[in-house]
């Protein structure tokens, strides 16, 4: 793959972003349907995938010049310390190793400047590939969460993982970061 860095979301990736949709078909538990057109993705880059240290901070994982998937925070508590972390990928951009290193990038930065001690992220235990840019990026798996999740009428359990600032960084080639 091209080098890779981390931005936020521009209404100039809506088309990027609704591609990614609509060659990525898992993205349907990641994305709203809606994003399949670019009115959509605009919508959503406007709405949900906005830059606010304060509340979330989504940055787009950007190959060769085009947005190729996400990696956020939200959920942020600067009093504990602690935020939820999420990530995807568009299926092209896939098996090379970007997801970890963008998350990876993304905690440091959060432990850094935001002083963030606790980060978590769970997955489908049914999706060993989130599990593998988990513990890549650094997460140590906590614990299952029976039955947390629910996608067109089945229950699934979720797998827990954390980084705290404490722990080793992994072994990983951080991404290049553009912030505003």
């Amino acid at each position: 793959m091209t080098s890779l860095l981390l931005r936020p979301w521009r209404q100039s990736d809506a088309g990027a972003l609704a591609a990614a949709y609509g060659g990525s078909s898992d993205l349907e538990r990641q994305l709203d349907p809606e994003e399949g057109t670019v009115s959509g993705a605009e919508g959503i880059i406007r709405e949900d995938l906005g830059w606010d240290p304060q509340v979330a901070c989504n940055l787009a994982v950007v190959a060769g010049g085009t947005a190729v998937g996400n990696a956020g925070i939200s959920r942020i508590d600067l009093r504990h310390g602690t935020a939820w972390t999420y990530y995807w990928l568009a299926a092209p951009a896939r098996g090379n190793g970007a997801a970890a290193r963008a998350v990876a990038t993304l905690a440091r930065w959060a432990a850094e400047e935001l002083e963030l001690h606790r980060l978590e992220l769970g997955h489908r235990t049914n999706n060993p590939a989130s599990c593998r840019v988990a513990r890549a990026a650094g997460f140590t798996a906590e614990g299952i969460q029976r039955d947390k999740l629910r996608y067109d009428g089945q229950r699934f359990d979720v797998e827990i993982h954390a980084r705290l600032a404490t722990d080793p960084v992994p072994d990983l080639q951080l991404l290049e970061l553009h912030l505003p």
